[in-house]
């Protein structure tokens, strides 16, 4: 019978050579420009236009990824990346994720695969203690945790939750939702998403944080319009500079008012393994839910977002559907966690296998080693840029982001970006602030260290 399968000796003399390429590739990614240069069109005009008819070999498979994927590839796991925030990856997590997608389960029943359920329940409940968050937090308690794909489908699913709720005692069209002017695009989209039609912009104070006066003031002027305030947005480490929220401030109008309050921690989230971070975070004993990324500086590769509940119940409520295929035993005693009643899709992979990997690989110790390290860094770079007569620090550091300015202006400014990235040594990534343009540097990805932030700021004394 002809089998077009790759045999499990073929896929053992492959699989080393891939993982051989991957650990060449880290080994030397700091060699690479780390923008592609390459022309839109560039990598489709290089490929066929259709499948091959018949098998090929792997070799020229392997060539073909060097000779025309490789050109068309943003280095991000280069540590000469400053750009947006890290998605970084290290060698425990890549291991942990052939072991998933070797195991291939699809987890989205305790039924379907009980151990892919009981490890994320257990990761998800060690990330409480290890980020001082609320012990009613962990599955052991009312509330809990689940593996999402990133922090904008946590956001969704706590707004679809929250809608639900009131919709026992209010209609969707009075209901309102709140976030600040810095708080990620990622919000305002999940409203629409989900039929909200009333979306507030709270202003922010000189520190670019959600200014609770103001948010205390446009929920008085809703309620005299006869709406509903029913959720706000809290953010623990913004986009465009890292600015955090008051949570406490927020939460507490927020609570006075029957609201879902959502904490946004996607980047924050992670330097809360770090004692001397958590008085940024105080507060969370009032929220309802709250999401960071590990695979943004956790060192564990996208996809890996945590969501967390202080009460699992409503929104297991507003997300559950049991239709006759996915009745079992397990699932109707009650005695087991689904989790796909915790999110939209029904599939999910077995996530929580690269993150525990990561976790034994570590230790605690070890991701509040680099992560320390990582805020050294851009707390040196802040300090030479405040220096230098030529540049301005715009805006608070709490984290590893820093944002600063040319003093020329706003043209010096984009000028500065424009010539850093077109080096080909560095990548970053270019904001405005009101009126003001500003350089974003990013310092966190998993490799980076001095020589590198050095390198940097010799481009920048060179350039500015």
């Amino acid at each position: 019978m002809t089998n077009y399968h790759m045999s499990p000796e073929e896929f053992r003399e492959h699989g080393h050579e891939i993982v051989d390429w991957v650990a060449d590739y880290l080994m030397n990614v700091a060699e690479y420009p780390v923008n592609s240069t390459v022309e839109p069109g560039a990598i489709r005009e290089a490929l066929p236009p259709a499948a091959p008819a018949r098998p090929e070999p792997f070799a020229d498979v392997v060539r073909d990824l060097n000779e025309i994927i490789m050109p068309g590839i943003t280095h991000w796991q280069s540590p000469n990346w400053f750009s947006y925030f890290p998605a970084n990856n290290s060698g425990p997590s890549l291991l942990g994720e052939m072991v998933a997608a070797g195991l291939g389960v699809q987890g989205m029943l305790w039924s379907t695969s009980p151990a892919a359920t009981e490890l994320e329940t257990v990761v998800v409940d060690w990330l409480v203690d290890m980020l001082g968050l609320p012990k009613a937090w962990k599955t052991t308690g009312p509330g809990g945790g689940v593996i999402q794909m990133s922090a904008s489908d946590s956001a969704h699913v706590a707004m679809v939750t929250a809608r639900e709720l009131a919709r026992q005692h209010t209609s969707l069209d009075r209901m309102v939702v709140y976030a600040s002017d810095q708080t990620h695009s990622s919000v305002e989209k999940g409203a629409r998403i989900a039929g909200f039609t009333h979306f507030r912009v709270i202003k922010t104070d000189e520190d670019y944080a959600m200014d609770p006066a103001a948010f205390t003031e446009q929920v008085a002027a809703d309620r005299a319009e006869g709406l509903v305030p029913v959720f706000v947005t809290v953010t623990i480490g913004t986009t465009a500079t890292s600015a955090v929220d008051p949570i406490r401030s927020i939460a507490t109008v927020a609570k006075q008012e029957g609201m879902w309050v959502h904490v946004d921690a996607a980047y924050g989230g992670s330097a809360m393994v770090c004692p001397e971070q958590r008085h940024r975070q105080d507060g969370l004993e009032l929220v309802d839910s709250y999401t960071f990324n590990p695979h943004k500086w956790m060192f564990t590769n996208f996809d890996c977002n945590l969501y967390y509940v202080a009460d699992r119940k409503p929104l297991i409520d507003a997300m559950s559907i049991l239709p006759p295929y996915l009745r079992n035993e397990a699932t109707l005693s009650g005695k087991v966690i689904d989790y796909r009643d915790w999110h939209v899709p029904l599939g999910r992979r077995f996530r929580s296998l690269k993150l525990w990997f990561v976790l034994r690989h570590y230790g605690v110790e070890g991701i509040q080693h680099h992560i320390r390290e990582h805020i050294s860094l851009a707390q040196d770079l802040a300090a030479r840029l405040a220096d230098d007569a030529r540049f301005e620090v715009v805006a608070p550091h709490p984290f590893a982001l820093v944002v600063f300015r040319h003093t020329g202006g706003n043209e010096a400014t984009r000028k500065l970006a424009a010539g850093l990235n077109a080096t080909g040594r560095v990548s970053l990534s270019a904001t405005t602030l009101g009126e003001m343009a500003a350089i974003r540097v990013s310092i966190g990805q998993t490799n980076t260290g001095a020589e590198h932030v050095n390198g940097l700021w010799a481009l920048i004394d060179k350039l500015g």
